[in-house]
């Protein structure tokens, strides 16, 4: 399978002018296209194939004066920015045939946008030098921060910078058979929530480590401070930029915590289930915050992909599945029960249920696991109360409850 690799770069300053030339020249070929595309639809023209206009936007423009400067920046990058725009045609009629989710038509980009991105393929001749660093063609050698060593040889590589103003390599690369992990002999149920991040079949709580909830004084005051700026000014844009580094540090802490969670839960089990949420629906109420900063479907990608990449099995079962209702000791199906319930006893065979537990255990019979429902069991005692949607004060659990360092 593909893999992609992001390592942050450090580029100079002529080296951040000429990826400032770069993003921008790839931009204006995009938005050229695509004002092309749409200009040839309105009229009833026939559409214009990519290499056509490849033709006219790249090499007959860079002959001209509006469009000499394009010469500045390697040809590949902006033979890939009309690939991106086929690509997006693609994605939104593909959406209309019903063969993907839905998406909106190709719109335009802007020098604002928060996001800026270029990629290289093997004919621009780039290359990572003997001493480590990314070598760029008419942007030269940027210095890398090494994490971690490439499974195999890259094929391409996007240069990405965020909101925050931090650049990215990003390589994609083909793993092999090689990743595959011994069999384990675990099968696990996940149920996904609030109050705790995951709790898992065999009776493991991990706790939602809220890490937007934690940020929130520190992003507020920033958010305070920018909105007191004047538009326009530089001050403005220093404030702009210290908003999103709070906001890219929350964001690196969950997709860290995310990684760490999927990897032990996929070298510990052989096969995994998780229950299909409706996060869009859920995101629409008033737990709405909570849901974002817990990153359910992020989390699930991680652990499909990953399933995938070290030969573990990966099943999605069905958000309608009664998961909550039904007793994993005798299966009989109790009926609905309201959130503040936690842990309930069974009407037919007595048996006292932790609520998350419990639909752990069903997530994994539903998907045809394996799993014994003897620890869904626990002592009848005081339940304590659902922590609410309001509130930014942390009760004393630690971050991240039992997953190792990377």
């Amino acid at each position: 399978m593909q893999l992609r690799y992001s390592f942050r770069l450090y580029p100079n300053g002529p080296q951040r002018s000429g990826l400032a030339r770069a993003f921008g020249c790839a931009r204006v070929v995009y938005n050229d296209a695509l004002r092309a595309r749409e200009d040839a639809r309105v009229n009833g023209d026939v559409f214009p194939k990519t290499g056509d206009l490849s033709k006219l936007l790249i090499t007959e423009a860079k002959k001209t004066t509006e469009r000499a400067w394009l010469g500045e920046v390697s040809a590949v990058v902006l033979q890939q920015s009309l690939r991106d725009l086929d690509t997006a045609y693609r994605n939104f009629f593909d959406g209309l045939a019903g063969k993907r989710p839905r998406m909106g038509a190709p719109r335009f980009k802007s020098r604002k946008d928060s996001r800026q991105a270029v990629r290289f393929t093997a004919n621009a001749r780039w290359k990572i030098t003997a001493g480590g660093d990314l070598s760029l063609p008419k942007i030269g050698d940027v210095r890398v921060k090494w994490s971690r060593v490439l499974p195999s040889a890259p094929s391409t590589v996007s240069v990405v910078k965020d909101a925050a103003g931090r650049y990215f390599a990003s390589f994609v690369v083909q793993t092999g058979p090689e990743e595959i992990l011994p069999e384990a002999a675990g099968q696990v149920g996940i149920d996904l929530g609030l109050s705790h991040f995951a709790i898992l079949s065999d009776g493991t709580k991990i706790e939602s480590p809220r890490f937007l909830r934690r940020a929130e004084k520190k992003l507020k005051k920033q958010q305070r401070r920018l909105a007191r700026k004047t538009k326009g000014s530089s001050n403005r844009a220093k404030a702009r930029l210290k908003v999103a580094r709070a906001h890219a540090q929350v964001a690196d802490a969950r997709r860290e915590f995310h990684h760490q969670l999927s990897t032990r839960i996929i070298h510990d089990n052989q096969a995994v289930a998780v229950e299909d949420l409706a996060v869009k629906g859920l995101a629409r109420t008033r737990l709405a915050k909570s849901v974002h900063d817990a990153g359910w479907s992020a989390f699930v990608a991680m652990l499909e992909y990953k399933a995938a990449r070290y030969g573990r099995t990966f099943v999605r079962i069905g958000r309608f599945e009664p998961t909550s209702q039904v007793c994993c000791v005798c299966g009989i199906k109790d009926g609905p029960k309201p959130l503040h319930i936690r842990v309930w006893e069974c009407g037919a065979c007595g048996a006292v249920l932790d609520r998350d537990i419990n639909a752990a255990v069903n997530v994994a019979k539903a998907a045809g696991l394996a799993v014994s429902a003897c620890r869904a069991q626990v002592r009848p005692g005081l339940v304590p109360a659902q922590r609410g949607e309001a509130g930014t004060h942390r009760d004393g659990h630690t971050t991240v409850a039992g997953i190792p360092g990377p």
